[in-house]
């Protein structure tokens, strides 16, 4: 057995079909009756309808997050939140709503009650991701973790599927790099192991149909669990990656994650094979970066940083910046092999069995 440090902090989760109907039973739990809801534009009507709802509440709006959260747009939360004089923060819709609410609850110290509608799992997280003069940064405090998180998989139902498939990727990245993890512990590799199960069951369903209320529900299990162990081991080279290519290059969130996971996994193969190991069988693979990119396949999710908009020009300062300010990995994270790696990324390459 393995010396390790579990140190994870516990968290109110109420999930199944219907569970949001007991949004005001959190709030009320909680003492407070002015909360704000903070969404993207998007979820704007939606936070709108259930604001109204909160019959005996004041409620408002701030529906401005946006991706990558630009340090402007947490100013202008908090400043919403002021003005309301909230008592509580609302975290409504995906990771950006997320990661706005976390950073305004945290400066005006309001508690939160957050309501995921994707899979990228900020929502029980200590810490959130901002970008400031081009470049991703981020801070953790515990303070900043919802009071409660509301998982209602009817919620879901209206993400596309072009949206759903890399969300749900990006949430197998938390559980592949979790493995290998400089903290990892059998507790989180055994939520890793269960995460990347569900969610490589599920996404293909979600796509193909959905409305799938059964194959939805699985999927935001998988991204609770991927969520967890985001929050409790340290992250590695894939999200070093992403962090650079999304923060710098201002390439979307989870379609980054997507293109860039069978490459990253296949980059640590040699140097975190139990890990690998554990993937490909979760995954019901051979091989962990190949059942990625097979998965991917099936659900049409990008597969090249070409696709989603990087420039090829940029990949030496990518490069440069990613080696610059390396993340902990299990292997050295050098750069003509991470050069490489986005070369192959850039294209699509499919072969992965070899590695890089």
């Amino acid at each position: 057995m393995q010396t390790f440090v579990y140190d994870q902090p516990a968290s109110r989760v109420i999930f199944g079909i219907g569970a949001f109907a007991r949004l005001r039973e959190e709030l009320e739990r909680l003492g407070v009756r002015r909360p704000v809801f903070i969404s993207t534009p998007g979820r704007r009507s939606d936070a709108e309808r259930a604001a109204k709802d909160l019959i005996g509440m004041t409620a408002a709006v701030h529906a401005e997050a946006v991706m990558h959260v630009p340090i402007e747009t947490v100013r202008a939360a908090r400043e919403a939140a002021e003005r309301h004089e909230a008592d509580s923060i609302i975290a409504f819709g995906g990771g950006s709503a997320m990661d706005t609410s976390k950073a305004a609850g945290l400066e005006c110290e309001l508690p939160i009650v957050a309501v995921p509608m994707t899979y990228g799992g900020s929502e029980v997280t200590p810490f959130y991701g901002y970008t400031e003069d081009g470049f991703k940064k981020g801070k953790r405090d515990r303070k900043m973790l919802p009071k409660t998180v509301i998982y209602d998989p009817a919620l879901t139902v209206s993400l596309p599927a072009n949206v759903s498939g890399p969300s749900g990727i990006n949430a197998i990245a938390h559980c592949v790099e979790g493995l290998y993890a400089k903290d990892a512990n059998p507790i989180m590799s055994l939520l890793a192991a269960e995460g990347i199960r569900a969610l490589a069951r599920s996404l293909p369903a979600v796509v193909r149909a959905p409305a799938n209320l059964a194959a939805r529900a699985d999927a935001l299990y998988g991204a609770w669990l991927a969520g967890v162990v985001l929050g409790a081991v340290g992250m590695a080279v894939h999200h070093n990656i992403s962090h650079v290519l999304g923060g710098t290059f201002n390439l979307p969130h989870a379609d980054v994650h997507t293109v860039i996971l069978p490459h990253a996994a296949a980059f640590n193969r040699d140097a975190a094979s139990e890990a690998m190991r554990i993937a490909a069988e979760a995954l019901g693979a051979k091989d962990a970066a190949q059942g990625i990119y097979d998965l991917e396949l099936r659900i049409g999710a990008p597969t090249s940083l070409k696709e989603i908009g990087m420039p090829a020009d940029q990949l030496d300062r990518a490069a440069k910046l990613i080696t610059d300010h390396p993340y902990y990995n299990p292997r050295p994270v050098e750069y003509s092999a991470i050069r490489q790696l986005l070369e192959d990324a850039y294209h699509g390459r499919t072969n992965l069995s070899l590695g890089i």
